[in-house]
């Protein structure tokens, strides 16, 4: 069994944020149903993502098929159909759908599904049980509700880029963006904790409810220790938090460090996060500088983030004396955290990545073996599902009409040639 085995999941969202959380749902057992709009002359139907390439699946014979890596990366464990919803059968085939299902999931943009008699209060109607989920850039309300929302502009207005990248008072200083799409991937992942806990209500109670969620909001509240830090004392001192680098803005040493050259001259480096004091005294006991964590500049954090000027010069000369991997042997047996910094390649080769199963490889309709990022979540008595591999583009359109609505073929032959599916 899987932990959301019975749950039905009609999936109109689209990219990333939407596609994040109910393949979350898919991989913990729900049954969902991912809606693409149909190939036409103007356009190749499908979710935009499967087009976001390359690099492509790569077929039997050798050659790019069309489905992108990107899409391949969010659409594990779900079935697909084609339906239009801009025609009126095509609104009309998912609110027999909608009414079929547990939790419905959009992404368009605030007004669209109310012009398609699919929003929340027509869906609703007839389905009072229903979870209905919008995820919008920034929300159903309020004055920016109309706008196009999109990762990158997230993660500026956000704040996540203000405190993101070197200082501004460094080489390569200024505004940096997160390197994947971490406004949608948080906001997909918040959305999918909000989807249970209505569930659970509608368990209790009969009664669904519409979930609002906006990656404004999303971005702002993983903001974490950075917003706690301004609305506790930045914004009444006039302070606001700065771009840090590889640095931490509340605890020393926490960042990124040069070590001693490999044996071709080439620079190498490794994090060391020193979390508390005790931990700072083992460090100092490594590095054969007992006497640092004794000196009152630098015996506690808060005394070491005050004198940071003072003692990240000399953790940087001193961490240049010894290679990468002498230092690693050697704070690791002390139980200082620390780390390499690998690039995807070392990622996929590491053992405890490998051990921990986090790479599926999937028998795919158009390939014999396709290889992708499998999920984190391990559940004792109910894990996760890896039985069906992200769909082609309205594989599943006939099964999925047939047990949800009971048509006949003929009914969706029909269908077919109206070109609602």
């Amino acid at each position: 069994m899987n932990a959301l085995d019975g749950i039905r999941i009609l999936d109109c969202s689209r990219v990333l944020a939407g596609p994040w959380c109910t393949q979350t749902l898919a991989d913990l057992g729900a049954d969902v149903v991912k809606v693409e709009r149909p190939s036409g002359p103007q356009h190749p139907g499908g979710d935009d993502t499967r087009g976001w390439g390359p690099p492509f699946l790569r077929g039997r014979d050798g050659a790019d098929t069309g489905e992108a890596a990107y899409y391949l990366g969010a659409n594990r464990n779900k079935r697909s159909i084609t339906c239009d919803l801009a025609a009126p059968g095509g609104q009309a085939l998912i609110r027999e759908l909608a009414a079929q299902a547990d939790v419905f999931v959009e992404n368009y943009k605030v007004g669209d599904m109310a012009r398609y008699g699919l929003d929340y209060a027509s869906l609703s109607a007839l389905n009072p049980r229903l979870v209905y989920t919008s995820i919008t850039g920034f929300g159903q309300t309020g004055p920016y509700k109309d706008r196009a929302g999109y990762d990158y502009a997230i993660q500026g207005m956000g704040g996540l880029m203000s405190v993101t990248g070197e200082r501004d008072d460094r080489p390569g200083g200024g505004p940096q963006k997160v390197g994947v799409a971490v406004a949608d991937l948080f906001t997909g992942l918040y959305a999918t904790v909000a989807i249970q806990a209505a569930l659970r209500h509608a368990e209790r109670t009969g009664q669904g409810q519409h979930i609002d969620m906006a990656l404004l909001d999303t971005q702002v509240a993983m903001l974490a220790n950075l917003g706690a830090n301004y609305l506790v004392r930045g914004q009444a001192d006039g302070q606001v938090p700065q771009r840090q680098g590889n640095a931490h803005a509340n605890i020393v040493p926490y960042q990124v460090f040069e070590v001693a050259p490999d044996a071709q001259g080439l620079a190498q480096h490794i994090i060391l996060a020193v979390g508390n004091d005790g931990q700072f005294a083992k460090f100092c006991d490594v590095a054969g500088r007992p006497e640092l964590a004794q000196d009152p500049r630098f015996m506690r954090n808060r005394d070491r983030v005050q004198h940071r000027a003072e003692l990240v010069p000399l953790l940087e000369a001193l961490m240049k004396t010894r290679a990468k991997a002498d230092w690693l042997a050697a704070l690791e047996a002390a139980k200082v955290p620390c780390g390499p910094i690998n690039n995807l390649a070392e990622v996929f080769d590491d053992p405890q990545v490998q051990h921990r199963g986090m790479v599926h490889t999937w028998h795919h309709p158009l390939a014999d073996a396709v290889s992708l990022v499998a999920s984190p979540l391990k559940l004792s008595t109910t894990p996760v599902r890896n039985d069906l591999p992200p769909p082609l583009l309205g594989e599943h359109t006939d099964a999925v009409l047939t047990e949800w609505l009971g048509y006949p073929a003929t009914r969706i032959e029909q269908l077919r040639r109206d070109g609602v599916v």
